[in-house]
């Protein structure tokens, strides 16, 4: 294996890299901010002066709090798309409540007696609100813009999914690589501009009345100034976009392998496997990391890039599975090879098309397939024991995961139970040695490069055939985690770089060399 660098040698490694996510991840932030501030101080206003929209504005703004932050961005990608418009959305609703809240609660919490002194001095509604209300709630509004600038340093992490940006495409993609310098480059600069930012807006709440006068006007453009912190990485960015997947991202079969043997440097976000291939057909991206045998290659007329230098390794699926689990049940193997060499790639870009595109449950794909072939046999409903069959987030891991589940159920007297959409590979086969899981889909390759980290000269040395990648995950496996690869099940999903197919005609790219030439050019 080879040894990962220090954290501190993999931040100046990616300094670049980590400085755009701060930039963005800041941008972020203020952008969100800035216009709950905007919304919120005079709803919070209004609230005070029209009493009975209180009740109703402020339990919207908690019932919209109460969403969960991923489930949120979900919902704004269907209206607004991905990228930053939707993050912003989000991110604004969640800093509506503490400011709404406290501008309301800081202006009714003005001492009665200031306020009938100040309209004995003939001050219209204005005046008082400008002069009195405002500056004496403003340690009391500022609290709420302290609390939702760290709720949003803290969730605009997760906008990393919807390629937005920030400090979160360096978390995933840590989780994802089980690499934790990755997580912690993304996870402290987090927590320190949390507490930076909080320090800062305390200061102002300690200001004396005269210098919070000031401060009320200042606010507002030192908030622009922050939010445009997020237009700075795109103005130095290449022609073309790409987006990558978290794991993606650090693998040395990945945007590593890209840099290191094309040479590849283009500006990359970071987005989620849903919803990446239609972000290159609506042209938000464009060049993805998709996978060869996806069913949305064809659904979102895609074309794949030829992989001329040759980092990308076979991806032969196999189910793995604890080697106690199968000396247990010896009639569990059995079941599962039923599956072996019959699914190629074209058949499986086809199952996946139907998930993937057509939005087919995959266990109906599953079934369907199975009864084509003549292997699905009516479920015994056996009680010698229970098998837990896992899966990664996703379609192939949905449906190969069901097509285990009907082999086991129709085959043998154990119970098969699937644990499915466990992210990426550290999520999956930590869950498989820890014993929470028996068995999931694996890909040789995934098995070489980002679970055993082979050294690079076995690496080379193996790359270029199929059952040598083969034969030594099967046996290093084995030996270090007592985890055995069964027969592959016959398909090839390897990674691949994609475009619109029309675009790459226009720009004459059909490789990932040509796209490395036209890049420099541009």
């Amino acid at each position: 294996m080879e040894d990962q660098p220090g954290f501190p040698e993999f931040v100046q490694q990616q300094a670049g890299k980590l400085l755009e996510q701060t930039l963005q991840h800041i941008g972020l932030t203020f952008i969100s901010l800035l216009i709950a501030v905007v919304i919120g101080v005079p709803l919070g206003i209004l609230i005070t002066r029209k009493k009975k929209l209180a009740g109703a504005i402020l339990g919207i703004a908690g019932v919209l709090q109460t969403i969960p932050s991923i489930a949120l961005l979900g919902f704004m990608i269907p209206l607004l798309g991905i990228g930053a418009k939707p993050a912003i959305v989000a991110l604004f609703l969640y800093a509506l409540l503490p400011i709404i809240r406290n501008t309301y609660t800081g202006i009714l919490q003005v001492d009665p007696t200031v306020i009938d002194a100040a309209t004995g001095m003939g001050m219209s509604q204005q005046q008082l609100l400008l002069k009195v209300q405002l500056p004496l709630a403003m340690p009391v509004i500022l609290a709420g813009i302290r609390t939702a600038t760290v709720i949003n340093v803290g969730v605009a992490t997760l906008a990393a999914y919807i390629a937005a940006g920030g400090l979160g495409e360096f978390i995933f993609g840590g989780i994802a690589l089980n690499n934790t310098n990755m997580i912690l480059a993304g996870a402290i600069p987090a927590a320190l501009l949390a507490i930076l930012f909080d320090a800062g807006v305390a200061r102002l709440q300690k200001l004396r009345m005269r210098s919070v006068k000031t401060a009320l006007y200042i606010l507002p453009f030192l908030l622009l100034i922050l939010s445009s912190f997020y237009l700075l990485p795109a103005a130095y960015g290449s022609s073309l976009v790409a987006g990558f997947t978290p794991e993606f991202m650090g693998r040395k079969d990945g945007n590593l392998g890209l840099k290191q043997v094309y040479g590849l440097n283009m500006r990359t976000v970071v987005i989620s496997d849903m919803i990446m291939y239609k972000a290159a057909y609506e042209k938000t991206l464009d060049v993805i990391s998709g996978s060869s045998t996806d069913g949305r290659v064809k659904a979102f007329d895609l074309q794949v890039l030829e992989d001329d230098k040759h980092i990308f390794p076979p991806y032969y699926a196999a189910p793995i599975a604890r080697q106690a689990t199968l000396d247990k049940y010896p009639e569990l193997a059995p079941a599962l090879n039923k599956l072996s060499g019959i699914i190629n790639d074209s058949v499986m870009t086809e199952l996946n098309y139907r998930v993937d595109h057509l939005k087919q449950d995959p266990a109906l794909v599953a079934s369907d397939f199975l009864k084509a072939k003549g292997l699905l046999q009516p479920a015994r409903k056996g009680a010698k024991g229970t098998v837990v069959i896992g899966a990664k987030i996703f379609g192939d891991g949905y449906i190969l995961a069901n097509m285990y589940k009907l082999l086991v159920n129709g085959y043998t007297d154990l119970e098969a139970v699937t644990k499915t959409g466990l992210g990426g590979t550290k999520i999956c086969f930590d869950a498989l040695t820890s014993g929470q899981i028996d068995l999931y889909p694996e890909y040789t390759g995934t098995g070489l490069l980002v679970i055993l980290q082979t050294d690079k000269a076995v690496i080379d040395s193996l790359i270029a055939d199929k059952q040598k990648v083969y034969d030594y995950v099967s046996q290093a496996f084995i030996q270090q985690y007592q985890i055995r690869w069964l027969p592959p099940i016959g398909f090839n999903n390897t990674y691949a770089l994609m475009m619109r197919k029309q675009q790459a005609a226009e720009l004459h790219i059909t490789s990932i060399s040509d796209l490395k030439e036209y890049l420099q050019h541009h």
